[in-house]
């Protein structure tokens, strides 16, 4: 990062030997890159939407970039190496593997990077902070209304889309354990893992409708996982009362016409900004929460379209 009085030196200086300012002015700009889960769900697309906002409210540049699958761990690592070796002011991580990652992640500590994660935390201290979702107490949420709908006993199942992330073993701890401690009688026969592809997770619904015949609900703890449960389910020809995770056009269509009975919807939008924001405080040394909560909502027919839920809902 310039001081003020290195830009106007270095532009003078320029200026003399005939370049322009631009390039000043531009090396100037703080840069922050962000390194995501991946693109193929509209929740990142949310997610760097907000981190766009960030940067263009805060005067800060900021890339956007993931793997193409949320299996490509050792991608997503290649893209933080690239990352931190263009030396950037902070950087914003959101981890496929929450401990694959923390040799680089201490590298950028040392070289004095601060490291805000997002979405899913890092097994570790050195992130400055965290922009995420209470993915447990979101997850807990989910499980009360699941047990709600199935009148509070029954067998249900759980489709997650990983068990190395943070948003993963949180969404599915938070949902088991809450079934366990506030609802006895519901039985949790399978948990499953579709890698958030919703093709995958369709096979493994059918799959798990195939050995429980009685089952009466299952849990998609993302938005590949919940499409894939819904499409399982209806190829299946079985009725189910299923609960998503995320949003997007499809689970938004399948909750107005019935096919699931309601999400949690966290904030991405506020996600990104959150992330950018921090990122921008770490940078300037100045202090930083260390976990930001952005929040989540549950949401079904009723309340679909009321302006609070309509607001954090993305396509």
């Amino acid at each position: 990062m310039f001081t003020r009085r290195t830009v106007i030196g270095a532009l003078s200086a320029m200026t003399i030997l005939g370049y322009g300012s631009t390039m000043a002015m531009a090396q100037d700009k703080m840069y922050i890159p962000l390194i995501s889960k991946g693109f193929q769900h509209q929740f990142w697309q949310a997610v760097k939407a907000g981190a766009d906002k960030a940067a263009a409210d805060l005067g800060v540049e900021v890339t956007f970039e993931g793997p193409d699958s949320e299996t490509q761990v050792d991608r997503q690592i290649d893209m933080l190496a690239a990352a931190l070796a263009k030396k950037p002011a902070a950087i914003g991580f959101a981890a496929l593997d929450s401990q694959a990652a923390i040799p680089l992640l201490q590298q950028a500590k040392d070289a004095k990077i601060p490291v805000v994660a997002f979405d899913s935390g890092v097994d570790s201290d050195i992130p400055v902070a965290t922009a995420s979702t209470n993915n447990i107490a979101a997850a807990a949420l989910a499980a009360d209304k699941m047990a709600e709908l199935i009148g509070d006993e029954g067998k249900v199942a759980l489709v997650v889309h990983d068990q190395t992330s943070r948003t993963g073993v949180d969404r599915r701890d938070g949902f088991v354990n809450r079934m366990k401690e506030a609802h006895p009688k519901v039985e949790i026969v399978a948990i499953e893992y579709g890698e958030g592809d919703h093709l995958k997770s369709t096979e493994i619904t059918k799959a798990i409708l195939q050995a429980n015949p009685d089952l009466k609900g299952m849990f998609g703890a993302n938005e590949g996982s919940a499409i894939g449960v819904v499409n399982g389910a209806k190829e299946f020809g079985r009725q189910l009362v299923i609960i998503g995770y995320d949003s997007g056009a499809q689970q938004k269509a399948a909750i107005r016409d019935g096919q699931m009975a309601g999400a949690i919807t966290q904030n991405p939008v506020g996600i990104g900004y959150k992330t950018v924001e921090a990122a921008v405080k770490a940078a300037k040394g100045e202090a930083v929460e260390k976990n930001i909560d952005t929040g989540f909502y549950y949401y079904d027919k009723s309340n679909i379209d009321q302006p609070e839920i309509a607001a954090v809902l993305y396509d």
